[in-house]
């Protein structure tokens, strides 16, 4: 199997650019076209297990559009062939200091694109190291 096949990886890079541009700005459409339209997506939050792409639909549309502006560090993104991948990245934002997010995306290309499968965000205080 080969990794990080370079048109593959741009092509996962730009789809995890329009989801944090999506997420900022909360553009809830883009969002939720970004995510499979599955029972079987799941995305764990800070706060929130979300099992099937209708509860994740329903946190989107009712979620709060403040404070979602965030600075993001230490970005992997990781293909595997050409239709999976992985985007981890921490976060930062200027509303909570002293804390570190979280965040992994497990991506599949479907006959439609790409689609996050599965998600985990969380967050920590910032590790002294």
């Amino acid at each position: 199997m080969e990794v990080d096949i370079p048109e593959v990886k741009k092509e996962v890079e730009a789809a995890f650019a329009l989801y944090e541009t999506a997420l900022v700005t909360n553009d809830v459409a883009t969002l939720e076209a970004l995510f499979r339209n599955d029972s079987r997506t799941l995305r764990y939050g800070i706060a929130e297990n979300l099992y099937g792409m209708h509860a994740i639909r329903e946190f989107r549309r009712n979620r709060s559009p403040q404070g979602l502006i965030r600075k993001l560090d230490r970005t992997i993104i990781t293909t595997y062939g050409r239709d999976f991948a992985t985007a981890n990245t921490l976060f930062y934002r200027d509303s909570a200091p002293g804390k570190v997010g979280r965040q992994s995306q497990t991506w599949v290309r479907f006959d439609d694109g790409w689609h996050i499968v599965a998600a985990h965000v969380s967050i920590i205080d910032t590790p002294m190291t």
